[in-house]
């Protein structure tokens, strides 16, 4: 199997007292491809200081992190990542965003982000494919709900042109989308590991708010299903046709 190419753009950086966990982002989206899909390398981009691809070529397709910014900041890299990813929409190249960036796909290319009206999405939530007529050919392995690790206060609220949702949640009805087959987001952390998700969950009870905290830190406890996420993911960016 050739070696595939992606271009991880950065949009924000782990704090460093949480750094000797697993990391930065680029240590754990490695760590996640690694494990299960070992002909993927990754090249980081700075973008939330600046450093963007030289050109669309630049890699084989894209990937998007988290942020704890919103997709709808008024912030010049985040403008800047806005025009790159309508760029990379037009040009057909695959495109995956992970919370963030799944937030930031919306937005880019004429849909809409805001804050979630049911609160902070945090901890384990079962993510329920949606049946189709035709099954996503790039879904492989095939499984009709998948567990996975969420965080974030901003979900998709509508979907741009041509969305089609693939995936929902109980506390976020767009938790996986694609528009075309080039562009594909989900809500949710497939590379958090749990020690990750603990740790921030600990510090920020106060901002999720106690009971809440509590739910999210007793549901880390379930197996999850962040394999099949990512080999959903390469899958996608090597270009399975819908």
């Amino acid at each position: 199997m050739s070696l595939m190419k992606i271009g991880l753009l950065e949009c924000d950086h782990v704090l460093e007292r949480f750094r000797h966990i697993a990391g930065d982002y680029p240590d754990m989206f490695a760590a996640l491809f690694n494990r299960h899909a070992p002909h993927v390398a990754l090249q980081s981009f700075d973008v939330c200081n600046g450093e963007f691809p030289p050109s669309l070529d630049s890699c084989d397709a894209y990937l998007v992190t988290g942020s704890r910014f919103s997709a709808y900041d008024d912030v010049g890299w985040i403008h800047e990542l806005k025009n790159f990813t309508r760029r990379i929409h037009e040009a057909k190249k695959p495109f995956v965003g992970v919370c963030f960036g799944h937030q930031l796909i919306a937005e880019a290319l004429g849909g809409r982000v805001a804050r979630a009206e049911t609160g902070w999405g945090a901890g384990v939530h079962d993510v329920e494919v949606i049946e189709r007529e035709h099954p996503e050919p790039w879904m492989r392995p095939e499984q009709s709900r998948c567990a996975l690790q969420y965080m974030h206060q901003d979900q998709v609220d509508r979907l741009p042109e041509g969305g089609v949702v693939i995936g929902r949640s109980d506390h976020c009805p767009v938790a996986m989308f694609r528009v075309g087959d080039s562009m594909f987001g989900v809500q949710a952390h497939p590379e958090f590991p749990k020690a990750y998700s603990e740790a921030l969950l600990l510090d920020r009870v106060e901002r999720i708010g106690a009971e809440r905290a509590k739910t999210a830190l007793a549901s880390l406890d379930q197996p999850t299903d962040e394999s099949v996420v990512a080999m959903w993911i390469v899958e996608f960016l090597e270009g399975r046709k819908i």
